[in-house]
């Protein structure tokens, strides 16, 4: 990511954080001369202890040299969560991970990953690199999702068939909390892999293509692992609620688990052991 890249990103984030802290909520008068949602920039200056001057300029995306001791007071004033820092770090800071950029070719798992997933027989698993490219899956996602063998691997980017593959748009009830919790992922592999052109020219492709996306890639969070309830309304099989927990796979890959549980208090189970027996 170019440096003028990563500070246009770095404004944005910042402008975001300050538009979502109530005033009112860290001691400052709401009032009604507010033309913006949010902390004014003087306000997130004076809580940080740094210039409106200093903290404009930053805001505004100016190369200007920064601290980790005043990031932290910024981020400190912003109330931003353990991986929204190190998102601010990466943009501010360059501190990515230095890893090698990862190669065009999608990566591919290992038999005891892929042993792992056959095992999880009743929970729709999706493995995904960090581009979210579709790297394995099990029997029991194909068929609460797609069938994703019958899609080239160069197409089969998560969040690309998220935008592109109407099953999946009817799929989630609330398409676009599913698709968020996505997107926060993103935005952390965004932040940490600076060097790595190809982030720039995917989220431009989509902003282009898809016009729903840049709305949603605005308001996305930052997080690792979001961990939540889906309630998916398969064409088949009818109301299933998963329970979504997202897992790192440790090595040099950079993969992650996408484990679908069906909620315990449901019928998803069962509901699945049907679909599966259809095959």
């Amino acid at each position: 990511m170019e440096r003028q890249t990563r500070l246009q990103a770095l404004s944005a984030f910042l402008k975001a954080k300050r538009a979502s802290i109530l005033p009112e909520s860290i001691g400052f008068a709401s009032g009604t001369r507010r033309r913006t949602p949010g902390l004014r920039r003087e306000e997130v200056a004076q809580l940080a202890g740094v210039s409106t001057t200093w903290y404009t300029w930053l805001e505004q995306g100016r190369d200007i040299r920064m601290s980790t001791s005043v990031l932290e007071q910024i981020a400190n004033a912003l109330q931003l969560t353990i991986d929204e820092r190190k998102y601010l770090y990466a943009l501010a800071m360059e501190a990515g991970s230095g890893a090698i950029v990862q190669k065009e070719e999608p990566l591919e798992i290992s038999p005891s990953l892929q042993k792992i997933l056959d095992e999880l027989r009743f929970c729709p698993t999706i493995i995904t690199d960090r581009r979210f490219f579709i790297v394995g899956w099990n029997e029991a996602a194909a068929h609460v999702f797609l069938d994703f063998e019958q899609i080239p691997a160069e197409q089969r980017n998560m969040i690309r068939l998220l935008f592109t593959r109407k099953e999946l748009q009817r799929l989630a009830v609330n398409w676009e909390h599913f698709t968020r919790g996505y997107l926060a992922i993103l935005r952390v592999y965004y932040g940490q892999y600076v060097e790595d052109g190809w982030y720039d020219r995917f989220i431009g492709e989509m902003k282009s293509v898809h016009p729903d996306f840049e709305a949603l890639w605005e308001q996305s969070e930052v997080k690792t692992a979001p961990e939540v309830l889906i309630e998916f309304r398969h064409a088949k099989a009818g109301k299933m609620l998963f329970h979504l927990t997202s897992l790192q796979v440790h090595g040099d890959s950079d993969l992650r688990c996408s484990i679908y549980t069906p909620a315990a208090d449901s019928t998803t189970e069962n509901k699945l052991k049907k679909l599966l027996e259809r095959k």
